[in-house]
């Protein structure tokens, strides 16, 4: 079973979705306190963390960025229905989903699986053991190990997929609809501005080219393209 840590500082919804996961077939454990979130976050315990933003000791942004420090543990963050800031900075810090309070379990449990497919291994797919290279990226689907320059990035999944995806269809636009469906499982909603945010992130992480070239552009209103020099 896929275990999953849940961090929110509501005993009853805690308990309520670690038992709907169980019969969805994972592991759920649950803390009520961001400083013990993050502690069981860190101990290599689990496959995923459900966190919430409202914790005590500490939020749920300040122990994303702690996590992220050390490490890439896939999570869904816990916002306030209709608060686009709260999406927005989790989405900057480092979570790889999100989904807004009250929410239905049935597609949290699906979110999880969406996480799942992207950090499983590939196996008997046209992608199983492909690795694509282009200036100084390397990135393999196999081992799910990125460099830029000879050194690993720090992706999150979702970040990795883009990648990935990127890099694929390298001097070609890729539409966001199509990237939705490929890395975050589900079709593009007119409102979601996850791809944005996540495009965000990788563009910094990866930086311009020693020549200052860019290189992933924005195609408004259509997709990405990661491009060819």
């Amino acid at each position: 079973m896929n275990k999953v840590l849940i961090i929110d500082d509501d005993e009853e919804l805690c308990e309520l979705v670690s038992e709907y996961l169980s019969v969805e077939g994972f592991d759920a454990d649950s803390v009520n306190d961001g400083e013990t979130g993050l502690k069981r976050a860190l101990s290599g315990d689990y496959e995923m963390a459900i966190l919430d933003v409202m914790l005590p000791k500490m939020d749920g942004f300040e122990v994303l960025r702690n996590l992220r420090r050390e490490s890439n543990l896939p999570v869904i963050m816990l916002t306030a229905r209709g608060d686009d800031m709260e999406r927005i900075v989790g989405l900057e810090i480092g979570a790889d989903d999100y989904l807004a309070k009250p929410f239905n379990p049935r597609e949290l449990a699906a979110r999880l699986r969406a996480i799942l497919r992207r950090t499983a291994e590939p196996a008997n797919s046209d992608q199983a053991g492909e690795t694509v290279e282009l200036d100084d990226i390397s990135i393999s689907s196999s081992s799910r190990v990125s460099t830029l320059a000879g050194k690993e990035l720090n992706l999150t999944s979702v970040e990795f997929e883009l990648l990935f995806e990127l890099l694929r269809n390298a001097g070609k636009v890729v539409r966001k609809e199509d990237l939705s469906e490929a890395v975050l499982d589900r079709k593009l909603s007119p409102f979601d501005r996850s791809l944005d945010m996540h495009i965000s992130n990788l563009r910094k992480k990866l930086g311009n080219r020693t020549d200052g070239s860019v290189r992933i552009k924005t195609i408004r209103s259509v997709g990405y393209i990661y491009t060819v020099v």
